[in-house]
């Protein structure tokens, strides 16, 4: 079986790949993993039509599957995996995440998935309380005390995730949650405005760059997701901007992109007022400081620490 999970929320994502593990028995032995951003449909179709050595069933995990998304990036071998989907390997389940908002369902390969397979979205819910009820398992909590919980942190069900692990943990022999834990334990959450900060990180303003990583930091952001947001922030400034000074207008630039118009605005004001080159520079920096943190050659937070010091 072939499932395509797309959407906003990657907790809800994982949550999902989780119970499709669990549903279909498969042992970590026989799951592969990969990622679109550093491996190729061949690589993948490979493994795909290969025999499990430990087991009858195995299952491919392909992370940031753009391939199901509009995407100006040119895709090698698409045509493999159209091929594949057409006659799978009845042993082999493979689960495709796409990390954006929208897929493109006027693609072939997202017919085919759809004729084939599993498709399901997972994006910002407008009512999160029961999702968030289920996080605390056996634990007593009442409607009043989760939703001062979501006020308190935000609708981030990653932030909130945590939060919940750290309430549980601090309650474990009771497992009764109150507000006055909330109060006691959860930090208020703290509005962070991210163009701001890259704003920072260009004008090469150390002291308040480093002021919001720190606050960044206290709500358990992850230095790996920090260089990956600002990262797409610079990428997102560079394109709408070229698209923009080629004369597209904010609506076909959100097509393009595949975006709210909303961000693209925000973008194209920001983009205006930095050299293309400057963004690109910054780009590459990102780009190094992650393989390092990922590869383990760069301790995550000091590493990050140090690109604002440097700038």
């Amino acid at each position: 079986m072939n499932y395509l999970l797309y959407g906003m929320e990657n907790y809800l994502i994982d949550k999902e790949m989780k119970n499709i593990i669990n549903k279909l028995g498969i042992e970590d032995i026989n799951i592969s993993r990969y990622d679109m951003d550093e491996n190729t449909i061949k690589e993948i179709i490979e493994d795909a039509v290969t025999i499990s050595l430990f087991s009858s069933n195995k299952l491919i995990i392909v992370d940031n599957s753009i391939i199901f998304s509009r995407t100006s990036k040119k895709i090698d071998d698409i045509e493999l995996l159209e091929e594949y989907l057409k006659e799978e390997n009845k042993y082999t389940n493979i689960i495709f995440i796409d990390r954006n908002e929208k897929i493109d369902n006027a693609k072939k390969i997202v017919k085919l998935i759809k004729e084939k397979g599993v498709i399901k979205e997972f994006n910002p819910l407008k009512n999160i309380s029961n999702t968030v009820k289920e996080m605390f398992d056996n634990y007593k909590i009442d409607i009043d005390t989760i939703n001062f919980l979501i006020d308190r942190v935000g609708n981030d069900l990653e932030l909130i995730y945590n939060e919940v692990e750290k309430l549980k943990i601090y309650k474990i022999d009771e497992k009764i949650i109150t507000k006055k834990d909330i109060e006691d334990l959860v930090s208020e959450n703290i509005n962070i405005d991210i163009f701001k900060f890259v704003d920072d990180i260009i004008n090469k303003n150390k002291k308040e760059s480093l002021k919001t990583y720190k606050e960044l930091l206290k709500i358990n952001k992850e230095p790996i997701s920090i260089v990956a947001l600002l990262a797409s922030k610079f990428r997102l400034m560079y394109q709408a901007t070229r698209l923009s000074k080629k004369g597209y207008t904010e609506e076909n630039i959100s097509e393009i992109l595949n975006m709210h118009k909303y961000p693209v605005h925000l973008a194209i004001i920001s983009g205006y007022k930095y050299n293309p080159e400057i963004l690109l520079k910054y780009l590459n920096e990102l780009a190094d400081l992650d393989i390092g943190m990922k590869t383990g050659t760069k301790d995550k937070e000091l590493a990050l620490e140090l690109f604002i010091l440097s700038l």
